[in-house]
């Protein structure tokens, strides 16, 4: 099977890239700056911006499934319309297609906890971006599949688990908020749920995060002590005094899907020990 990730250099491309490569399935990958370091696929460099570019990769490489894992921020015309470029070309040529969302779709105002029928509320322009890009994808592709996740996490190579160290040892500035609240899931197993769901016949908005809801500063913690670092020296803050934007409590209830998968969707208690 030919399968296209869109977005492949990024954190979680990269290890969806692997799992597939090392299922036996030819992988080819796109990249907006510069390829991944891995040899496992067929680079292209893509601007989601760029229809025709997109066209032409998508003619060359001719995947059976497309995995769309890449993100733009909060620019309009990659996280929002780029999305739905690679639907229409997917639904007119009957490719399956998987779409990564984001759960900052959701304000976390009126409701803390967030289920799958859940209507997006966003707050910032990132979040109302991916939500657009959720209603265009399966406005064009029904078929598709639209995955929110949430905080992602992977043996030391996160966004998340880089500013740790950095914090701790006063490289960086900052602090880790204990009232910004998110469900952590861990890298391997947010791609291994990612192939299990291309790989079915599910459709539709389904959720995939972890089920321990944590501040940053408690999954930074756990961070810490899981690298022997002192968990003593991460400053800590409010979000809600500072002056960045989005969701202070926003929890993903992924039950409803777990229950379709294999793969299990570890909390962060679990695969911050020193054996995960």
């Amino acid at each position: 099977m030919n399968v296209l990730f869109v977005g492949g250099s990024g954190f979680l491309g990269t290890e969806l890239v692997r799992q597939v490569r090392a299922a036996g399935h030819t992988t080819a990958a796109t990249y907006a700056s510069k390829p991944g370091d891995t040899s496992q696929a067929v680079w292209h460099h893509l601007d989601l911006r760029d229809g025709g570019r997109l066209d032409a990769i998508m003619a060359e490489v001719s995947p059976h499934l497309v995995i769309n894992a890449s993100s733009g921020k909060a620019d309009w015309a990659v996280t929002a319309q780029g999305p739905v470029r690679i639907a229409n070309v997917a639904a007119e040529n009957g490719i399956r297609l998987v779409h990564v969302s984001s759960d900052a779709v959701f304000s976390g105002v009126a409701r803390v906890h967030y289920g799958e029928t859940c209507l997006p509320d966003p707050l910032t322009p990132y979040g109302a971006a991916k939500a657009a890009a959720e209603t265009g994808v399966l406005g064009v592709h029904p078929g598709a599949v639209v995955a929110r996740t949430s905080l992602i996490i992977g043996d030391g190579r996160s966004e998340h688990e880089i500013a740790v160290h950095e914090l701790a040892a006063g490289t960086r500035d900052g602090v880790l908020f204990t009232d910004d609240i998110r469900c952590p899931v861990h890298v391997a197993d947010l791609a291994a749920a990612l192939v299990e769901l291309a790989l079915s016949d599910a459709f539709g908005i389904h959720h995939l995060a972890g089920p321990d809801a944590l501040s940053r500063h408690e999954l930074g913690t756990l961070i810490a002590i899981r690298d022997g670092i002192d968990a003593s020296r991460l400053p800590a803050g409010l979000r809600a005094h500072s002056t960045l934007p989005g969701a202070l409590d926003v929890r993903l209830d992924s039950r409803a899907t777990q229950r379709k998968l294999s793969t299990t969707l570890r909390g962060a208690r679990q695969f911050c020990t020193a054996s995960a």
